[in-house]
């Protein structure tokens, strides 16, 4: 088994953490999906790339109902991407490079294939075997309808019938059947993968769906309707982030302590008011919480900044760092994002109404959207806090709209035709390469089809550019390391209100310009810029990083 590397056991709290889409990442057998020993054989470039630590999304077996968050076993690699043996040497390879792994854990949900539910269905009501599942009675004289009229959250019925009266909650796909949390069974043996992966080497997790665990099934359902108009801040809603839920991270925690340095988690955990991230992130559960709320926001300078006070003030009170996101496998690309309207009501990672016209409606204006995300991401690594980056965004890669119908895989296109095509424009295999049948990524084609402009933005383009966004990266990352100070900020006075202009305890600054017009730059030693400048001057949409003399 590989050894962790050394560190010392706060070596999360400011990070910089890579997220791989393993199917996406790399293929090293020529199969059009992306491997285990594909990652091992980019590790050089992660190391180059200045990363603290990579996360892994699920790489066990799965039959992909929704990308492989369909778990069929928690303790094992799917085939398709490799061995337990390939597992071990992607970590001890990782490791060797000083680069730490965190896995992803999917807990609300196995798959259908999922030995315990196939033993469910096959079991009678009221089984053992049940009991690890919600199940429950439907309605009607023979039970043909649901126990509900709920929604899942890929659309369709949240409720399936197995043919003997009885239905299975599934929060999402219907292969995604929901664990029973009440169930001494279910957190012993999540107990044990969690231990089974630490042996192995990973060094901390990403819980899926963190909130989502404990849930209060009352003998009459509430209707949709009424779940929705219920207060999900309260801790008593039926199904979302109910208070109880860290017990279950509490005993999680008590694993994680047992190793040295201890095991940290983050949760993935979608609440309202963003204060009740706060007991996710303590140092008695998970440890740390995902801050979605830069993902969420338009490129403004109040909301930036807003966003940043609240979220360090959080970290504070929950002895945690806080965590800064802009893209990852579920949402719109922000160097995409950034170059689109705001499109009224709909949250800015969405954008469906321009991926549904195949990216042709609105308007992208592509080189402003890479623009304002390199400015964004130069700030955000000046922040305090640990920072999560989504594979390809170090080469500004933008979504791609242009996948036909029939190449698509993400269940949300199939089960919400012309409302939603799915997230798989994000998670199209990156470019290695300027050219050939995959740009790199593998010796054929790839799962998902790549666009023919994919070849400009691969590393092989990049890398001799010292104006791309790959050696933008890779500078300011290695400056990160080198600048990195104490979790404090300081908000420095600009003249305009459209400029942000941060200070890190050692003098280290920067100051991100949000308006399109140039203005003047604050004295001190440039170190690095998101785009170029004249001496004395802060372009529009451009961040640029100072040290006081």
């Amino acid at each position: 088994m590989a050894a962790p590397t050394p560190a010392s056991a706060d070596w999360w709290r400011q990070a910089t953490v890579y997220q791989i889409y393993p199917r996406s990442f790399a293929d090293a057998n020529g199969d059009g999906v992306g491997d285990l020993p594909g990652i091992t054989s980019r590790v050089d470039y992660l190391a180059r790339l200045g990363v603290d630590a990579v996360w892994l999304s699920p790489f066990y077996p799965s039959a992909l109902a929704d990308g492989g968050y369909d778990v069929d076993d928690y303790r094992n690699v799917d085939p398709r991407l490799g061995t337990l043996d390939d597992f071990d040497a992607m970590v001890a390879a990782l490791h060797a490079a000083g680069i730490r792994l965190i896995v992803d854990i999917v807990p609300n949900h196995s798959s259908n294939r999922h030995e315990w539910f196939q033993a469910a269905l096959a079991a009678p009501k009221g089984s053992p075997e049940r009991d690890r599942y919600v199940f429950r009675d439907g309605l009607g004289e023979d039970g043909e309808l649901p126990p509900a009229d709920w929604v899942s959250m890929f659309g369709g019925p949240a409720w399936t019938a197995v043919g003997d009266g009885q239905w299975y909650l599934h929060l999402f796909a219907p292969e995604q059947p929901d664990f029973n949390w009440h169930s001494e069974e279910v957190r012993a043996d999540f107990l044990k993968t969690l231990r089974f992966w630490s042996d192995r080497g990973v060094d901390g997790f990403r819980v899926d769906v963190a909130h989502a665990l404990a849930k209060d099934l009352p003998a009459d359902l509430p209707s949709q309707a009424e779940l929705e108009a219920m207060d999900k801040a309260t801790g008593l809603h039926p199904l979302w982030d109910r208070d109880e839920v860290h017990q279950i991270y509490a005993d999680w925690r008590r694993v994680f302590n047992e190793y040295d340095p201890p095991r940290i988690a983050v949760a993935e955990a979608w609440v309202n008011p963003p204060s009740r991230r706060a007991r996710y992130a303590s140092a008695e559960g998970l440890g740390q919480a995902f801050n979605f709320d830069l993902l969420e926001a338009d490129f403004d300078a109040d909301a930036f900044r807003g966003i940043i006070t609240e979220n360090l003030e959080q970290a504070a009170l929950s002895g945690s760092s806080t965590t800064w996101v802009f893209s990852n496998h579920d949402v719109v690309r922000h160097a995409t994002r950034y170059g689109l309207p705001p499109n009224g009501d709909e949250p800015r990672k969405y954008n469906r109404a321009w991926l549904l016209s195949h990216g042709t409606e609105p308007e992208l204006d592509a080189e402003r959207g890479l623009r304002r995300a390199r400015a964004a991401t130069l700030l955000m690594l000046a922040l305090p806090g640990c920072a999560y980056l989504y594979q390809g965004e170090e080469l500004g890669l933008g979504e791609v709209a242009t996948i036909p119908d029939e190449a698509r895989q993400d269940p949300t296109f199939f089960r919400s035709p012309g409302v939603d095509v799915g997230r798989d424009g994000c998670r199209v295999p990156l470019p290695w390469t300027v050219e050939g049948p995959s740009f790199g990524f593998g010796t054929g084609p790839a799962h998902l089809p790549q666009p023919d402009w994919f070849g400009k933005c691969s590393v092989e383009a990049e890398s001799g550019d010292e104006a791309s966004t790959l050696s933008l990266y890779r500078e300011a990352l290695g400056l990160r390391h080198e600048l990195q100070a104490d979790e404090t900020l300081e908000w420095v006075d600009y003249p305009a209100k459209d400029v942000l202009h941060v200070r890190r305890s050692n003098g280290w600054e920067a100051v991100a310009n949000f308006s399109a017009e140039t203005l003047p730059l604050p004295e001190g030693v440039p170190l690095l810029s998101s785009g170029p400048f004249d001496a004395g001057e802060l372009p529009g949409e451009t961040t640029v990083w100072l040290r006081r003399e």
